[in-house]
C-alpha cells in the first residue's frame, strides 16, 4: 500500500473512492495495509476512503499520547475540508476515534470499533514486545492473531525493527501510559452516536468482555462477534468484516 501513499505538507495518507468520507485509524503497531481489504472494498461501494499515517513515533516525546493524537484527527480532517466522518479504529486507532468523538461529536457520523482500548488497561502495555531476539518476536507477534499465519514475515519485521529502535520503544511506553490515563468509562454513556463494535470471539488483547463493556456503555451501540479471530478482524477475517459493516452502515442508512 506504501507505493498509493500520498504526501501533502506533513500529512502522509491513503485514499480512494468518492462518496461519505470514512476515515480509518490504525493501531500502535498497525500498519495502514492492515486495512488494505476495507479500503478495496469500500471505496467501490459509494464511500471516500481515507487512511492517515498517525504520527505516533514523530510527535516531540511530551505530545505522544492520545490527546495529540485525537488533535492531529481534527487537523487532518480541517485539512481535508472534512466536517464529518464515520470513524473506524483498531486497536489504539479506536481509542483516538473515541477521544476525538468526546470533544467534537458533531464532526462524527458513526463509530466503528475493532479491537479498541480506551476501557482495558493492559490492552496496551502489556503485550508490547520487549526487545529480543526475532524468533522471540515473532511469537509474540502470532499471539494477537487467532490463526498465526496471519503473522506474516512483512508483519513481523515491521515490529522487530520497531522494538529495536529506542525512539520508538519510548513513544509507545508513553502512549501505553497516555491510554491508562484516558480511560474513557465516564465519557461513554454520553457519546450518543451509531457506534458499530466488530469483535474477534478470541482476542487475547483487549478480551471479548471489553466489547461488551463498550455495547454496555454506549448508548446507540450494536456488538457482532467473529469467531476463530484475534484482535484484528479486518486481517483474520476481511470478507466477514465487510460483510458485517456494510450491512450495518445500509441499516444505519449510513
Amino acid at each position: 500500500m506504501s507505493k498509493n501513499l500520498i504526501k501533502e505538507g506533513k500529512y502522509s495518507y491513503v485514499e480512494a473512492g468518492e462518496g461519505q468520507p470514512l476515515i480509518i485509524l490504525h493501531g500502535l503497531m498497525g500498519g495502514l495495509s492492515n486495512f488494505s481489504g476495507v479500503l478495496n472494498y469500500f471505496s467501490k461501494k459509494g464511500y471516500r476512503v481515507i487512511i492517515p499515517e498517525l504520527p505516533i513515533y514523530t510527535l516531540p516525546l511530551l505530545k505522544t499520547n492520545v490527546k495529540n493524537l485525537s488533535k492531529f484527527l481534527k487537523d487532518f480532517m480541517k485539512f481535508k475540508n472534512l466536517d464529518e466522518a464515520i470513524l473506524i479504529g483498531n486497536s489504539l486507532g479506536g481509542h483516538i476515534a473515541l477521544y476525538f468523538t468526546k470533544l467534537n461529536i458533531d464532526n462524527v457520523k458513526a463509530l466503528v470499533l475493532t479491537g479498541s482500548s480506551g476501557l482495558y488497561e493492559k490492552s496496551m502495555g502489556d503485550t508490547y514486545p520487549k526487545r529480543g531476539n526475532y524468533e522471540y518476536i515473532k511469537v509474540k507477534t502470532e499471539e494477537v492473531f487467532y490463526d498465526p499465519k496471519v503473522a506474516t514475515k512483512e508483519v513481523v519485521d515491521e515490529i522487530f525493527e520497531s522494538v529495536n529502535d529506542r525512539s520508538k520503544v519510548i513513544r509507545t511506553l508513553a502512549i501505553a501510559k497516555s491510554a491508562i490515563r484516558h480511560n474513557m468509562a465516564k465519557d461513554l454513556p454520553k457519546m450518543n452516536i451509531p457506534t458499530c463494535i466488530i469483535w474477534g470471539k478470541n482476542d487475547s488483547v483487549t478480551p471479548p468482555e471489553v466489547a461488551k463493556d463498550f455495547e454496555k456503555l454506549l448508548p446507540d451501540a450494536n456488538l457482532f462477534w467473529i469467531d476463530k479471530c484475534g484482535h484484528a478482524p479486518m486481517m483474520e477475517h476481511p470478507e466477514e468484516f465487510n460483510r458485517i459493516l456494510e450491512n450495518w452502515l445500509n441499516d444505519r442508512n449510513l
